[in-house]
């Protein structure tokens, strides 16, 4: 079935080859504000792989000759469309993964300034040595086939920033969504025909065994996952069979360090905010924090009451901030640190209970633990949910310590008036992205990346794209062979 002008938002086909392909088997997403069983979605078969892989490896010979200002072009395009459609895709979002209608609204945005934001960069020919004897460049050029595996955290923005810099570099991607969210990336690569030949942007859908049959696949040249650190492995381990490439983003346990001189009243607020958006579902989000003990009371207090005003509710409802937790797993996994917390005996400052609604939503109350053991499951883990822990510090090089005990190495941030100081101990931790006086700042022409064990290779900005490439290096002798 040819793809269609308009979108229809209740009706979802993996994208094969440019056409709308049905399924013999559907399964359907659940809001997890309500419970309620949403729209079927395909359940893809070995041979739909089979099918999407040898339509992008067709396209592929095509699409790689393209200029990249025409293909900057068309993603400018897509990037408009997307805005375009932004109350509809944000609607969607809102029943499938749960957030707010403004953090929806505000994804897709998102989204769409990846789109266009990456076509900033520049992949030009480096010149290694250029003298009267001998020119020494090395070019970039493309891969092949990527699959961009998705969470359900982010299902728009992330995927869009698996899209921009594939398409970008020349290659072709096949999008797979997660099971939990897989609505809002069906549609937005059926939005994507409009602008890329058949094969160049494709989406398969489905249950636990898509994900294994795509990274073992002997026709994909890149993986780039988003996701936990143990699914994160299994993608490793799978793509080494071919030696497939791999860019992985995986789980975080970012720290933000609270220095003495912060003020209170400015700093708190934000603080929260960065730790309990998207109900603390967000990689880099704030997930352990450490206040300085000459504040750390009146810190603490002030924190708790700006949690304690954040409405808990259904995405749908006016001044809701935070939302349910997305899925029943997720959900387990929250709830077992709430267990622990308690069955320890740590003191919460905050929340702590689930929320019982009439429906049977998945919340949980925005919950902040007061000063438990650096051995703590809150301190040591990351739960992934609303859930966070304050720690007190005394001094610098003790705090840096501490901070980098963790087997996670994603991000952290540092709060100070002294700038310098700041970013002394900002350089000091083992972590891939440093904020000073905030968090969560990203770019698409910013690398992104984790170290230890939040990932291996970079998304996004210059290193982000030359993930998607080969390496070419030519070397020109200039003088005349006799």
């Amino acid at each position: 079935m040819a793809i269609k002008a308009n979108l229809d938002f209740t009706s979802f086909s993996n994208i094969i080859d440019g056409k709308l392909v049905k399924t013999e088997f559907t399964r359907c997403g659940i809001n997890p504000a309500t419970g309620e069983e949403l729209f079927p979605s395909p359940v893809s078969t070995s041979q739909d792989v089979d099918a999407a892989i040898k339509a992008a490896r067709a396209a592929f010979k095509g699409w790689k000759k393209t200029s990249v200002e025409h293909r900057k072009q068309q993603l400018m395009a897509f990037s408009a469309a997307l805005v375009a459609w932004k109350p509809d895709f944000a609607a969607l979002l809102t029943k499938e993964q749960g957030k707010a209608t403004f953090f929806a609204e505000q994804e897709v945005d998102f989204g769409a300034h990846w789109l266009a934001g990456t076509c900033a960069l520049e992949m030009a020919d480096e010149i290694v040595d250029d003298t009267s004897e001998m020119l020494v460049k090395t070019r970039y050029t493309p891969l092949g086939v990527a699959v961009g595996i998705v969470p359900w955290n982010f299902p728009i923005m992330l995927l869009c920033g698996k899209i921009a810099p594939a398409i970008l570099t020349g290659n072709c991607i096949i999008i797979k969504p997660s099971p939990f969210t897989p609505y809002c990336g069906i549609k937005i690569v059926e939005l994507a025909q409009s602008f890329f030949p058949p094969g160049v942007v494709q989406v398969l859908s489905g249950n636990d065994n898509l994900g294994p049959w795509l990274t073992a696949h002997s026709g994909i040249d890149k993986i780039s996952f988003t996701g936990s650190t143990a699914t994160g492995k299994k993608v490793m381990e799978s793509a080494s069979k071919n030696l497939t490439r791999v860019t992985l983003e995986l789980g975080g346990n970012d720290a933000a360090i609270v220095c003495s001189d912060v003020d209170i009243a400015a700093v708190a607020p934000q603080i929260a905010a960065f730790a309990f958006l998207n109900s603390g579902q967000v990689c880099i989000a704030v997930k352990r924090i450490y206040v300085h003990k000459d504040i750390y009371v009146s810190f603490r207090d002030a924190f708790v009451t700006c949690v304690e005003a954040f409405k808990v509710g259904n995405g749908v409802e006016k001044d809701t901030f935070i939302g349910p937790v997305q899925n029943k797993p997720q959900y387990d996994r929250v709830t077992s640190f709430l267990d622990d917390i308690r069955d320890c005996g740590q003191k919460i400052a905050t929340g702590g209970q689930v929320i019982h609604t009439k429906k049977d939503g998945m919340f949980i109350q925005p919950t902040v633990v007061d000063n438990p053991p650096d051995d703590s499951k809150i301190v040591m883990e990351e739960p992934f949910g609303p859930v966070v822990p304050l720690l007190q510090w005394s001094e610098e090089a003790e705090v840096i310590t501490r901070v980098n005990a963790s087997e996670m190495g994603l991000g952290a941030s540092v709060w100070s008036k002294d700038l310098d100081r700041a970013v002394h101990i900002g350089e000091a931790l083992e972590v891939g992205n440093v904020w000073i006086n905030e968090h969560l700042g990203i770019k698409p022409t910013a690398t992104f990346g984790g170290q230890k064990k939040s990932g291996i290779g970079n998304e996004w900005g210059r290193d982000g794209l030359r993930g998607y490439c080969n390496t070419q290096t030519i070397f020109l002798n200039h003088r005349k062979l006799n």
